[in-house]
């Protein structure tokens, strides 16, 4: 006795067709789901780290002064002295060049900045210091460090100040005069002032 099965005729093969089709129709629903689940999830990521706040800055700017650098030295190596800024009118401090020496800076108009010597090393031509007290109205920023090197340029030397630090608002939409830009403008134009003024000092010997 031969068994045979049911017959399977051109219906029977679209009914196969066509769930195929679904399936397919059905995972890519799924994919496309997923797909924009995950976006969805990076754009809520990009909000939360967008309202975390200020992120930190960091600027620089460099002057080419003809003197050695133990000349340039002599003039913006004192941590006691930075009568080199055009802004300072007096330097008031103790501990002279050792860590976590202090200095109070008096500036035209009677503000004052007052800062803390981290690391100094004279025989690198560098230091790096931070500012623990100031008014943002003076200078827009906090957490603000610095540092300033001077290294050799074949018979000249190039000074290098550095700085990084936060906007003077912490929070998020700061008002213009706190912002980013505010901050890294005052920087770069502090900067640019004091190492103008310091080339003009040693080139000139006063």
């Amino acid at each position: 006795m031969i068994l045979c099965g049911p017959a399977r005729g051109p219906n029977a093969i679209d009914r196969r067709t066509h769930a195929a089709t679904a399936d397919e129709v059905e995972d890519k629903r799924r994919m496309k789901i997923q797909l924009l689940s995950a976006a969805a999830a990076l754009i809520a990521l990009t909000g939360v780290a967008d309202a975390h706040g200020p992120t930190r800055q960091k600027t620089q700017q460099q002057v080419e002064i003809n003197a050695t650098p133990d000349k340039v030295w002599k003039v913006v190596g004192n941590f006691q002295d930075a009568s080199w800024i055009p802004i300072v009118e007096k330097t008031e401090g103790s501990g002279g060049n050792d860590k976590d020496a202090t200095r109070k800076l008096t500036l035209k108009g009677g503000a004052t900045v007052e800062e803390v010597l981290d690391t100094y090393d004279a025989s690198g031509f560098t230091y790096h210091y931070r500012i623990t007290n100031v008014d943002v109205k003076v200078l827009p920023v906090t957490n603000y460090s610095s540092k300033i090197t001077v290294k050799a340029d074949g018979d000249k030397s190039t000074v290098t100040w550095w700085g990084a630090f936060y906007r003077g608002y912490p929070n998020n939409d700061p008002p213009a005069e706190l912002s980013d830009e505010a901050a890294i403008k005052a920087v770069n134009d502090l900067y640019k002032a004091g190492l103008g003024n310091l080339k003009d000092k040693v080139e000139k010997g006063s």
